[in-house]
């Protein structure tokens, strides 16, 4: 029996998990996040997320969900919708914890 684990909430303080490196591959113009056997290329949005809301100096996710609403000039709500599901994502694949 598995279990499912519950969504990232706005108040949680992720940060990579054990292992886990943000790293720009400069020859190839390319940030990832890299753990033990594992490779994550980013893209220009998730590069955002991560830098906004992943971190030990992130106060925690609404405070990155609010400087990437007023940073894209976009609807905080739907910021907060996508950012919660690709947070969730990363933490469920091994690459950020809560």
């Amino acid at each position: 029996m598995s279990t499912v684990a519950p969504h990232i909430a706005e108040s949680d303080r992720p940060r990579l998990a054990p292992g886990v490196m943000l790293r720009n591959d400069r020859r190839r113009g390319q940030w990832m996040l890299m753990g033990p056997e594992r490779l994550l290329v980013l893209d220009e949005m998730a590069l955002a997320v991560v830098r906004a809301c992943v971190g030990p100096d992130i106060a925690d996710v609404a405070a990155g969900i609010d400087r990437l609403s007023v940073e894209y000039d976009a609807p905080r709500t739907e910021i907060a919708g996508d950012v919660l599901e690709m947070l969730t994502d990363l933490r469920n694949k091994g690459y950020v914890v809560t």
